[in-house]
């Protein structure tokens, strides 16, 4: 069974969802810094690129937000490319009933094979606009016009006239049900996803949040029309209530909250929302912190490492690089049976359900490339790759696409990207490895220093140096290059000391030469 963790202090939200005690996926909101994902910003033109279809639009942040031509409303895209194309001498000799639809069949037909950004937005232009996606790195946010409004049990496309429907829900009478009650109450011209938390519940509960959905985009619009540029229109509900909203189904069995005020809104928001489940929603009042309880502070740690060992005894290493991720898989300690193949099939099959929560986990997107160990049969590739495209499925909420096995053995597989990973939320770079995930050698340092010494002595005159090295190197140079010092005593004419000394900023192989 599912169950959320929300751990609230003064500093920091953290909220955790876990799967028969293992750990699944997980959130952090610093209460300093703004979350923008899913908020709409009355923005504006500042520069548009034709070459890569794009326009880059300030919302008052740091950066400036970046738009692709294929985030852009196409009926917003047509409305504005089609004005007075067409002339009047080509419809004179029909009725204006005719005139106008073969007008608007011309127009589309033809706008749709050559849309040009240039043609559709101008700069200094005010455009009403979505994040898709947090600023990363020396990235702005990414920006729809395709806007989406998540609710309990539908998300609203308010500009996107098409109804979609959670694969999860397989009854086809439910799914027809669904889809032709949320058809007939939605406004024209908009669209909505039916989520899974939607499946069984009465008319009025659907209905109740298509009203308020759709609320929420007539203030949206109006408040466009009366802010100032670069203005924040809309901002989604805490991350605490929205995780709550979006994982709240049949399998939560829990939802336990270390906060008192925080616990009240959760609680309020689950009454009013689904009155059948708020019983699930409880206080921890324990004295021992909540994550440290239920042990997510050790899933946690783990999660940062690049080996994740398997209960077969097998294992898997995931490996970051700035194009793809990379995931190997080998057999460990593992034995098995006396069919090797099997064996193989086993480990392998754990490993993929495995890297599907550590895709969760760790908020991996984007290219992904898994070696899984060799197998001799067509028959067992086709059951792995199988197996894994159902949990991606069943398991994760982010569209992802996989590829069946190559011939080298090899699955490739896209994830969609979601804002940051987890070891770029909570992780930095290392000072002395500057991310290499490996630090000088011992001797290197030596050298290091023997070089710095060196080209210190060549631009001084003094008779006497003393040399503060890391207690390790001194060890080493004293063991070890002895006769080198005496070598640079002899060649540059002076007395070298080296003294013991911790160097606070950790480079290993700095030196520091004393006053005498």
């Amino acid at each position: 069974m599912k169950k959320i963790f929300i751990n609230h202090t003064p500093w920091q939200t953290r909220i955790a969802i876990t799967w028969d005690d293992k750990l699944q996926n997980i959130y952090f909101d610093s209460h300093t810094t703004q979350s923008l994902e899913r908020s709409f910003f009355k923005g504006v033109v500042t520069k548009i690129l034709p070459g890569i279809q794009t326009a880059f639009v300030d919302i008052g942040q740091e950066r400036a937000g970046f738009l692709h031509i294929s985030e852009i409303d196409r009926d917003l895209a047509i409305k504005k490319m089609t004005r007075g194309m067409a002339s009047d001498d080509e419809f004179e000799d029909i009725s204006p009933e005719e005139e106008r639809e073969k007008r608007e069949k011309n127009e589309r037909s033809h706008v749709r094979q050559h849309l040009d950004i240039k043609k559709i937005l101008t700069e200094k232009e005010p455009v009403l606009v979505q994040v898709t996606k947090e600023p990363i790195g020396s990235k702005g946010a990414k920006l729809s016009t395709c806007f989406t409004l998540p609710g309990r049990f539908i998300v609203l496309m308010p500009n996107i006239p098409r109804i979609g429907i959670s694969k999860k829900i397989d009854n086809f009478e439910e799914r027809k049900r669904l889809r032709d009650l949320v058809r007939h109450h939605l406004p024209d011209g908009m669209g909505a996803i039916i989520r899974t938390t939607s499946e069984l519940q009465p008319e009025e509960a659907i209905v109740q949040d298509i009203i308020y959905l759709v609320k929420t985009w007539h203030t949206i619009q109006k408040r466009f029309q009366e802010a100032q540029n670069t203005e924040q229109l809309h901002q989604d509900i805490d991350l605490g209530l929205q995780i709550v909203r979006d994982h709240l189904d049949s399998s939560v069995e829990v939802i336990l909250c270390d906060d008192k005020d925080m616990f009240n809104s959760i609680h309020s928001f689950i009454k009013s929302s689904s009155p059948d489940d708020s019983f699930k929603a409880r206080l921890y009042t324990e004295k021992q912190q909540l994550f440290t309880a239920y042990g997510i502070e050790q899933h946690i740690e783990q999660a940062l490492h690049k080996k994740v060992h398997l209960k077969s005894g097998g294992s898997i290493i995931i490996e970051a690089t700035e194009a793809m991720t990379v995931i190997d898989v080998n057999t460990g300690r593992y034995l098995g049976g006396n069919n090797l193949e099997e064996t193989i099939l086993t480990i392998n099959l754990e490993a993929a359900e495995e890297i599907v929560r550590q895709l969760r986990l760790r908020n991996i997107g984007g290219l992904i490339v898994i070696d899984f160990i060799d197998m001799a049969t067509n028959t067992n590739q086709q059951k792995l790759y199988k197996s894994l495209e159902r949990m991606l499925r069943e398991r994760d909420k982010f569209q992802s696409v996989v590829l069946k096995v190559s011939e080298f053995g090899l699955v490739q597989m896209t994830r969609k990207r979601s804002g940051k990973t987890l070891m770029q939320q909570i992780m930095s770079l290392c000072a002395s490895c500057h991310g290499l995930g490996m630090v000088n050698s011992l001797q290197t340092d030596a050298y290091c220093v023997l070089r710095s010494l060196e080209d210190y002595l060549r631009h001084t005159t003094r008779a006497v140096i003393v040399a503060n090295v890391q207690p390790h190197i001194l060890e080493y140079i004293t063991a070890v290059e002895y006769n080198a010092i005496l070598q640079l005593e002899k060649q540059f004419g002076c007395k070298i000391t080296f003294v013991s000394r911790a160097d606070e900023n950790g480079q290993f192989c700095s030196l520091a030469i004393s006053d005498t």
